[in-house]
Parts: C-alpha cells; sequence; structure tokens
C-alpha cells in the first residue's frame, strides 16, 4: 500500500505535465487600427527626394504649357467666302436698321502665347469710318507747337488753361482725342490727371503715340484714325459702314490686314505671333471668314449690287 508521500508525488508530476500554456486573445476587428502600428514610407535617400522633386517640377510645366496659347486661336472649320459674297450676306441680315448705325467690323484672329506683348497701333484707313475727331493738344502758351493747333483745327489747347477745364468739367470734355507737345510732358506729369483721363483713354503716353515732337503731323495723322488693341488673341476694329461699296471695303481691309503683318515681323524678335483668320461681321449680322477672294462666286451678283443704298 503506497504511502502518503507516494501519493502527494503522483499528484504533483500530473499537475505539471498537464498545465496549459495561456491562448492569444483575438482582438475584435473595429479595434485593430487603434493597435495596429502604421508603417510609413521611408524618405530614401538624398538622390531619390532629388528626383522626386525634378518629377514634380516636370509636371508643373506640362500643366503651364497646355494652356500657354489661347484655346480658340486655332482657324474655324467652316466654309470660308469672298468679300463680296460676305457683305451680300451681312446686308441681308441689316435690312430694315438704319443704315447711319450699322458698321462692318473686321476680326483677325491670332496665334500667340499667353501673356506676351501685345498688338497695338494707330492706323488711317483710306475710307474712314468717323469725322468726328476733336482733338486738345497740351502745349506751352505762345509756342510754335500752339500755333499749328490753333491753326489745325484744335478744339482745345495750351497747357494750365487746359488743365483747369479737365478738372473743372471731367464728365463734358470738348474733346474726345488728347495729345501732347514734348516739351509739356513734365507738366503734364505735375498735374496729375490720370485718375480722370486713364478711365477714358485720353491720357497722354510714349505707348500709345500720343506724345510728339510735331503737332501738326500728328493732328493730321490722327484724323480720320482708328486704334486698335490685342486682346485675348483677337484684334477688332470697325472697318467701314454698311453703305461703303465693295471697292471702298476692300481697300480699308487691305489696309488693316498688312499693317497687323508688319505689326507681327516687327515683333519677331521678341515674340513669335501668326496671324491665322479673318472674320468680317456686321454690327447684327454672322461672322464670314474671308477666303482672300474679292468676287462672288454667284455670276449674277455684281459688285455694283452691292454698291446701292439699301
Amino acid at each position: 500500500m503506497a504511502s502518503i508521500n507516494q501519493c502527494i508525488a503522483s499528484l504533483t508530476r500530473l499537475s505539471l505535465s498537464a498545465s496549459t500554456r495561456p491562448v492569444n486573445a483575438t482582438i475584435p476587428r473595429f479595434l485593430a487600427p487603434s493597435i495596429i502600428q502604421t508603417r510609413w514610407k521611408s524618405g530614401g535617400t538624398v538622390a531619390m527626394q532629388k528626383r522626386e522633386r525634378e518629377k514634380e517640377k516636370l509636371k508643373k510645366k506640362r500643366k503651364q504649357q497646355r494652356f500657354k496659347e489661347y484655346k480658340y486661336a486655332t482657324p474655324s472649320k467652316e466654309e470660308q467666302y469672298s468679300l463680296c459674297d460676305a457683305m451680300r450676306y451681312l446686308r441681308a441680315a441689316e435690312v430694315g436698321r438704319p443704315p447711319s448705325s450699322v458698321t462692318y467690323e473686321l476680326s483677325l484672329k491670332i496665334r500667340t502665347p499667353k501673356n506676351s506683348p501685345v498688338l497695338r497701333s494707330r492706323l488711317r484707313l483710306p475710307y474712314p469710318i468717323k469725322n468726328d475727331t476733336r482733338i486738345a493738344v497740351i502745349c506751352k502758351e505762345g509756342s510754335g507747337a500752339m500755333h499749328d493747333a490753333r491753326t489745325g483745327g484744335a478744339v482745345a489747347f495750351g497747357e494750365e488753361s487746359l488743365f483747369e477745364m479737365i478738372k473743372t468739367n471731367p464728365n463734358k470734355l470738348p474733346f474726345n482725342r488728347l495729345i501732347c507737345h514734348i516739351e509739356s510732358e513734365p507738366a503734364l506729369k505735375k498735374a496729375g490727371l490720370g485718375r480722370i483721363l486713364g478711365p477714358k483713354g485720353l491720357m497722354p503716353s510714349l505707348k500709345t503715340n500720343t506724345i510728339t515732337k510735331s503737332v501738326k503731323s500728328l493732328m493730321h495723322e490722327m484724323v480720320g484714325a482708328e486704334n486698335y488693341r490685342e486682346r485675348i488673341g483677337a484684334i477688332r476694329m470697325p472697318i467701314g459702314n454698311i453703305q461703303f461699296t465693295p471697292k471702298m471695303l476692300s481697300e480699308n481691309v487691305k489696309t488693316l490686314v498688312t499693317a497687323i503683318k508688319e505689326n507681327v515681323s516687327n515683333m519677331e524678335d521678341r515674340v513669335k505671333k501668326d496671324l491665322i483668320e479673318v472674320v468680317l461681321t456686321s454690327t447684327n449680322g454672322p461672322g464670314f471668314s474671308l477666303n482672300g477672294g474679292f468676287n462672288a462666286t454667284d455670276e449674277k451678283v455684281q459688285p455694283s449690287h452691292l454698291s446701292t443704298a439699301m
């Protein structure tokens, strides 16, 4: 019969052999993200970081090049017309309207980079549209420039007297063009008329060729002249009255297109521009892309038919 000590020893061995190992507790899924540590992407070497920066710069450059030119600065895919055909359809669109209030307008599309120098100048057409040019001249009292302004038909001239008139009646100026003699430029700057004349487009400056040494020649040039300026890749300018004959309108169109091409060629060293399309329209009519021809496609329609009153 086993003793008490032997029984205790056997029980001890059983308890040691049957000992259970602890089991890992399962973690609920909704608690896992807060417990599991997130592995962060390493920064890499200096060379790798440099390549990443170069890739980002290349992406930005490509995005800028996408919109480098104006989207609509492309030739239209519509049919092109001769000058007489375009005039025929535009005159039909303006039937019933007062002829004195209807004008032809020419739109020239130009392929040009954004934020580039714009085309701007003044042009004297062979057949002017407006004859209501009223010129004022800023010049010294009693000078030769003042004599030229008086004989040339200027509506106002002088320095202090003209400055006082502009400041007193800024909304009722008797002139629509203002030029300045080069000797009176310091007085013009000192007068501080930029806030009054600037919004009206009357402030003389070298950019607009309204500061001159010869008042007489500039006044002769401005009578019947039109200013044009490139805006968002296009130049729009009135080119004739609806009562103009095809020959008169053709001369005006040729003069404007030639002047624009010369202006473009003079800017080749600074920026590349291309004249891609010429569109003729009227005050209330649609636009017709011109193909450079003159005669109508219909032989029955002669230029003399488009020279009569509407």
